[in-house]
């Protein structure tokens, strides 16, 4: 057995792992965005996808579509992964994501970026000239087998209005949001459900807001408080009562990847237990949105 899935069997013995959600769809695409960069959305994303895999047991995939690839970093890091081959830029290329999966632990793959996936305007424009709807639509179609595979994918994608933000809304069903308690952070995630309601009108597309995640870099501080009541007050429960403190052990996830260690006593590290326990809830939360949203359906 692998050190990875002696950690899986670890945290899913201490934590336990629920049964995937009743009401749930079988195959759920998300995007996690914002238009401002540098707001703790590439690490929301991987902390939900690891948490959808080993204390929620769904088998669960993630696309990394920023040519930056830090998504794919972390995610190979949490792995044991020196070195990874298969890549999206490949699939795009070849029509085919199925062959560019690399497994990452138990309930946990990946579809890994490349720098060279900068790319993708040029290639879109070659494969379907003159047809805007053919080009951002090209990860729908490109999804199709991967969603018999997988309960869940998760979409991470640069902090743009461009052809990678436009191909992940439109594989998407559900939009999460990221926002740190920064105006500039506000003013990205208004701009960002502004150009997620464009795409909605022109293109008929059903796409929601799961929710908003809220990331505080001073707890109590007078402008991270203003920032969270004003987006309380602009998008209502939308904007999720679990909020992501800063935490230094986030950091250490970036370096060494995700993992929950256990001190000499066998019990888990107080910081990890803290970090793990933070995105437990807010994927519990995003879960009873999405069962709402779907008795609606």
């Amino acid at each position: 057995m692998t050190e990875t899935n002696k950690n899986l069997e670890y945290d899913q013995l201490y934590f336990g792992a629920d049964e995937t959600v009743s009401g749930v769809r079988d195959c759920t695409v998300y995007v996690v965005g914002n238009f401002k960069g540098g707001v703790g959305k590439t690490k929301t994303l991987t902390m939900l996808a690891y948490t959808s895999a080993v204390y929620k047991n769904r088998k669960t995939l993630v696309i990394d579509l920023d040519p930056q690839a830090n998504a794919s970093s972390i995610l190979a890091k949490t792995g044991g992964i020196k070195i990874i081959d298969k890549n999206i830029y490949k699939g795009f290329i070849e029509g085919d994501l199925t062959s560019q999966v690399t497994p990452i632990m138990e309930n946990l793959d990946l579809i890994s970026s490349v720098t060279q996936f900068k790319n993708l305007p040029k290639l879109l424009m070659s494969k379907f000239p003159n047809n805007d709807e053919a080009q951002i639509n090209y990860l729908n179609e490109l999804l199709k087998p991967l969603k018999e595979k997988y309960d869940a994918i998760y979409i991470d994608v640069p902090p743009t209005i461009s052809d990678f933000s436009d191909n992940a809304m439109m594989a998407a069903d559900y939009c999460i949001i990221v926002l740190q308690t920064q105006e500039l952070s506000l003013d990205g995630a208004q701009t960002y459900i502004d150009y997620m309601q464009y795409l909605i009108n022109t293109y008929n597309k059903q796409l929601q807001v799961l929710g908003i995640v809220p990331c505080m870099l001073r707890p109590g501080g007078r402008v991270d408080d203003k920032i969270l009541n004003d987006a309380k007050k602009s998008y209502g429960n939308n904007v999720l009562e679990t909020i992501v403190k800063y935490q230094e052990r986030l950091k250490v996830y970036d370096v060494e990847g995700i993992h929950l260690k256990k001190n000499i006593s066998k019990t888990p590290d107080q910081w990890d237990l803290k970090a793990h326990t933070v995105f437990k809830n807010v994927l519990t939360e995003l879960d009873q949105h999405q069962q709402a949203f779907e008795k609606v359906e």
